[in-house]
C-alpha cells in the first residue's frame, strides 16, 4: 500500500504532522521537505525542529533558527501558502513555562536557582517535554488567531529510541509533579552518599554538573527550588497530558521515518505498534535513503560475472570497474528489500513511500523540493514501473 503524501498535505483536516523515528534516519530533512511542499501547495505551515545539528536552517536558507518562528524566503507562495520555521530552545521554552505560570516573585527565584538551571538545560527527558510544550503553544497560537498557520510540522528530538518522544514528557511531568522531587526536598536521612545515589538515578545527564557541588549546597538548592515551584505542582503533567491528547486527535498524523536497515525498521515497528495501541493516527512509513540501480534488470551476479570476463580478457578496465560498482549496489538494494519486506509483512496495513538515497546532503530549497517530490511518490512510481 502506497502512502499518498500530497493527499495528506492537501487535507485541511491535517493540522499537525509529526515526523518520528530513531536518530539518524533523515527526520529533519523529511520534516523540512514536507513543510516546503505543503507551503507551495497552499498551506500556511510552521516547521518545529529539535535538531541540534541545525541543518534545517541551512537547508531553508536561514542564517539560524531560534525559539521564534521566522518566515522562510524563496518559497513559492503563488498558491496562497507560506512557511515559517523555528528551532526549539529547550531552556528558553522551560523559562517561558515558568514565567507564564509562576507568580512574578516566584518566577525570578526559580529561574535563578542552580538546580533549575541544571534541570532546564540537561535533565533527561527535558527536550522531549519541551517539544510537547512548544507544540501545544504553537497550536494554541494558531487556534487563537495570533498566527495564520493551518499546519504544524514537527521534527521530533534525535534519540536512540523513537518511543522517547512519547514517553519522556510523561516521565518528566510526573517527576515535576512532586512525588520524587518532594523526596529530594526532604532532609537526607541516610547521609550525603545515599542522597547522591538517589540523585544519580534521577538526574541523568545533569549528574556530572550536580556532583561538582557540595552535598549540602545541592540539597539547599533543591529545597529552595521545590519551595518556589510549589504553586506549579500538577501543572506540568496536566500540560503534557493535554498535548498527548492533542496527538491522539484526528487532526494529527504521524509519519514514521526509517532507513532500510534492521535496527531502524525495528524501532519503526515498535513505534507503529505503540501508536496503534494508544489510538494515535498513523499516516504511514517513510522509507528513506533507499538504494536502487540505474539498470535494475542487470543482476549483481551477471554484472560480477561480466566484470570477471573482461578482467580475464584484459580489456575495458573502466567498464569492468563500473560493473563491479553496479554489482555492489544491487546487492545492497537486495538486502534493503529483504529487510523492508519483513516490516511490510508484519504491518500490511501501514502505507509506505520509498525515498531514494541521494549522492549528497540536502542543503538548499531546491534540494528540499526534490525530496518533497520523492515523498509525493514520483520515485516510487518510477521504481514500480
Amino acid at each position: 500500500m502506497t502512502l499518498d503524501i500530497d493527499a495528506l498535505l492537501d487535507d485541511p483536516g491535517t493540522r499537525i504532522l509529526v515526523c518520528c523515528g530513531s536518530g539518524g534516519v533523515g527526520k529533519t530533512t523529511t520534516a523540512a521537505a514536507l513543510g516546503v511542499r505543503a507551503a507551495e501547495r497552499g498551506r500556511r505551515v510552521v516547521v518545529l525542529t529539535i535538531d541540534p545539528a541545525r541543518r534545517l536552517a541551512q537547508s531553508l536558507g536561514l542564517a539560524e533558527l531560534d525559539n521564534t518562528p521566522r518566515p522562510v524566503a524563496g518559497v513559492d507562495t503563488s498558491a496562497g501558502g507560506g512557511l515559517d520555521a523555528m528551532m526549539l530552545d529547550m531552556k528558553r521554552t522551560f523559562d517561558e513555562v515558568i514565567e507564564g505560570h509562576a507568580p512574578p516573585g516566584k518566577a525570578a527565584q526559580i529561574l535563578e536557582n542552580p538546580f533549575y538551571q541544571a534541570l532546564s538545560s540537561s535533565f533527561a527527558g527535558t527536550q522531549e517535554y519541551m517539544a510537547m510544550e512548544k507544540l501545544g503553544q504553537l497550536r494554541a497560537q494558531a487556534d487563537a488567531g495570533e498566527h495564520d498557520w493551518d499546519l504544524i510540522v514537527v521534527d521530533t528530538p534525535p534519540s536512540r529510541s523513537a518511543l522517547d518522544f512519547l514517553d519522556a514528557p510523561q516521565r518528566l511531568g510526573s517527576f515535576l509533579d512532586g512525588r520524587f522531587i518532594r523526596v529530594l526536598s526532604a532532609p537526607a536521612k541516610a547521609g550525603g552518599r545515599a542522597y547522591f545515589k538517589v540523585m544519580s538515578a534521577a538526574i541523568g545527564t545533569a549528574t556530572g554538573l550536580m556532583t561538582k557541588l557540595l552535598g549540602a549546597q545541592v540539597l539547599k538548592d533543591v529545597q529552595t527550588f521545590v519551595a518556589a515551584l510549589d504553586t506549579m505542582f500538577g501543572g506540568f503533567r496536566e500540560r503534557a497530558d493535554a498535548t498527548y491528547r492533542l496527538l491522539q486527535t484526528p487532526g494529527t498524523a504521524f509519519l514514521v521515518v526509517a532507513a532500510p536497515e534492521r535496527d531502524a525498521l525495528r524501532e519503526a515497528s515498535y513505534f507503529v505498534e505503540r501508536l496503534e495501541g494508544d489510538g494515535m493516527p498513523l499516516a504511514g512509513l517513510v522509507l528513506n535513503r533507499v538504494h536502487t540501480g540505474p539498470a535494475e534488470g542487470l543482476s549483481a551476479e551477471r554484472a560480477q560475472a561480466a566484470a570477471e570476463e573482461l578482467d580475464d580478457a584484459g580489456e575495458h578496465a573502466l567498464t569492468a570497474g563500473l560493473l563491479r560498482i553496479h554489482a555492489d549496489r544491487m546487492r545492497l538494494s537486495e538486502r534493503e528489500k529483504a529487510v523492508s519486506s519483513r516490516f511490510v509483512q508484519a504491518h500490511p496495513d501501514v502505507a509506505v513511500v520509498r525515498v531514494p538515497a541521494r549522492p549528497q546532503d540536502v542543503h538548499d530549497l531546491a534540494g528540499l523540493r526534490a525530496v518533497g517530490a520523492d515523498l509525493a511518490g514520483d520515485s516510487e512510481r518510477a521504481l514500480s514501473s
